[in-house]
């Protein structure tokens, strides 16, 4: 497997005999896990995951980003938890420091304004400041360059990290890492860093803890899948659209059976992948298109997740009412 790209042999080897539901689903059942449910259990945490947010002043993102928090905080029986999933604001990857300063901005005003509850954050490609040179105007140089500054906006002690609440360990990962040949280019994976952290967490975690692993770029996905470039009947799989250690990724997975749910953004579509135990949850996106409305076959949104103390859990995408501009 390279750096840049999949195969369309290992494409299929990755998603194989998985179980796959994209699209339309209105909620999610743990039974197609294979998970043995207690008929006893009970609700151990609710969180709301919320990713690509693509926050800025144009198209009334700042009103769309405040609108879906209300709408998370105002069920019934309301999330105990948000997990953000990656690319916070539209861009800081290509944007200067002005510009990038002024999104970050609005991004904490909203939250400030509108969010009561906890939340926790991955870092998504467009939250990286300045890695395309030229476009950024950054020299590399700066005291803030890159994740450095995405960790600090997010409040964030490191790019990677873990935590557990509600009796469930929870994995937070940094999918996004310099293109091999591109110095201006990004590729999703895990550094070697980043695996023997993540190595030692999990044999580090109580075997009766179950897991959930946040990534922004998906692990495992159907819409990397549905929505990539094909010719000549093959799949040419970017290596920007899905995890391309993948089946690095599956095979350590394979050692822990309390890894239970990987959550993922990134492409602003629904999917849903299951294999070897695992689920594998790509949850939309809060902007839609970019805040244009509809993306392909996905509404904005996001999802709730419940977690249960037997390890087992059910998700569902929530629509908020969001009407874009047009």
């Amino acid at each position: 497997m390279t750096n840049s790209s999949l195969t369309r042999r290992e494409t299929l080897a990755l998603l194989g005999a998985s179980a796959v539901g994209a699209a339309a689903w209105g909620g999610l059942s743990p039974r197609a896990n294979a998970q043995e449910i207690s008929p006893e259990r009970k609700r151990s945490l609710r969180l709301a995951h919320l990713t690509d947010l693509h926050v800025q002043p144009e198209r009334r993102a700042t009103e769309g980003m405040a609108a879906c928090l209300r709408h998370v905080q105002a069920h019934a029986e309301g999330a105990q938890l948000i997990l953000t999933g990656g690319d916070s604001i539209m861009d800081s990857y290509d944007a200067d420091d002005a510009r990038t300063k002024l999104q970050w901005d609005i991004w904490h005003n909203v939250l400030r304004q509108d969010c009561s509850l906890p939340v926790r954050s991955a870092i998504g490609n467009h939250d990286i400041w300045g890695w395309n040179k030229p476009s950024s105007k950054t020299s590399g140089e700066e005291p803030n360059y890159g994740k450095l500054r995405s960790t600090e906006m997010l409040k964030l002690d490191n790019r990677f990290y873990t935590f557990d609440q509600g009796g469930w360990q929870f994995i937070v990962l940094d999918s996004t890492q310099h293109h091999p040949t591109n110095p201006n280019g990004y590729t999703a994976q895990i550094d070697d860093e980043q695996y023997d952290w993540l190595a030692q967490t999990l044999r580090d975690v109580a075997k009766t803890m179950p897991i959930v692993v946040l990534s922004h770029i998906p692990i495992m996905s159907a819409s990397a899948i549905l929505w990539t470039r094909q010719e000549h009947g093959d799949f040419h799989l970017s290596g920007s659209l899905m995890h391309t250690d993948g089946l690095k990724l599956k095979d350590l997975f394979a050692q822990h059976s309390n890894v239970k749910l990987c959550l993922s953004g990134h492409l602003h579509s629904l999917d849903r992948v299951d294999y070897n135990g695992v689920a594998y949850l790509c949850n939309g996106a809060v902007c839609g298109n970019w805040w244009k409305g509809r993306h392909k076959d996905c509404d904005e949104g996001y999802a709730v997740v419940d977690l249960y103390d037997d390890g087992s859990f059910e998700s569902e995408y929530v629509k908020y009412g969001w009407q874009a501009e047009v």
